[in-house]
């Protein structure tokens, strides 16, 4: 299938301000990701789709292929949906939303959610067995999977809770985090949008729960590898800032 990766950029994110432009390594932040999904070589094509004229003048100045899209967008698939519907870019079957603060995106992630795409899932993202750690961080999200590999749920809580102590070596390998990529089938994406906002997704606010609630198959590939969180924080910027000359040099 051909495919086109989307980078949804806006200016409005809360707990990191101007999230696009903040400066990581030098670079802003929409730029590194967008670097990386390039050097990755996994998609035909890659774009930055924004709703801010300040993000498409940089990263046009950077050499950056971006969309100016409408600034009503309730999410980033939104606006990954108004892109993909348009006669430019008909000809790509299917889409890969690469979040725009996910610079350390792994290779094997993009190429796990397009590979249970084409296999059997209208819908697909990823995951990593994480430390416990991240059971306690609501910045993190975790999602639970059933044996096919279907998701069956995404939370900022705790997931799976670990009741009795004894258990602890059972909890261990089923605590996921997810990795901000999807994958989707040109047809699943355009229903997605389709679909109204749930009283899960508001409470969680977590768009990938609406998909879910309306009982649409989303794949989960379970990645093999370490990999660094996203940015979603002050501190997540510093701790990235912090290692990407390991991660870039290693």
């Amino acid at each position: 299938m051909r495919t086109l990766a989307v980078i949804p950029a806006r200016l409005g994110a809360t707990r990191l301000p101007r999230k696009p432009l903040r400066l990581l390594a030098g670079l802003p932040l929409v730029i590194r990701v967008w670097e990386r999904v390039r050097a990755l070589d996994v998609v035909d094509r890659c774009l930055i789709a924004t709703d801010s004229q300040e993000v498409a003048e940089l990263v046009n100045d950077y050499g950056a292929e971006v969309v100016m899209t409408r600034s009503d967008h309730p999410s980033g698939t939104h606006r990954i949906a108004e892109v993909a519907e348009r006669p430019e870019y008909g000809g790509y079957e299917l889409i890969v939303n690469v979040q725009g603060d996910e610079p350390f995106v792994p290779r094997s992630a993009i190429l796990g959610a397009v590979k249970m795409v084409t296999d059997r899932f209208p819908l697909a993202t990823a995951a990593v067995v994480a430390d416990p750690k991240i059971l306690r961080d609501p910045n993190v999200v975790k999602v639970i999977a059933a044996h096919n590999g279907q998701a069956m749920y995404f939370s900022r809580a705790p997931i799976p809770y670990l009741r009795d102590a004894e258990d602890e070596d059972i909890q261990r390998p089923l605590i996921w985090q997810h990795i901000g990529v999807y994958a989707y089938r040109w047809t699943a994406l355009q229903n997605w949008v389709m679909l109204p906002e749930t009283p899960l997704e508001q409470v969680e606010r977590l768009e990938q729960l609406r998909p879910l609630a309306a009982g649409m198959a989303m794949g989960v590939s379970l990645i093999d590898e370490s990999v660094h969180p996203g940015i979603d924080t002050e501190e997540d910027l510093e701790r990235a800032n912090r290692d990407w000359t390991a991660f870039t040099t290693g």
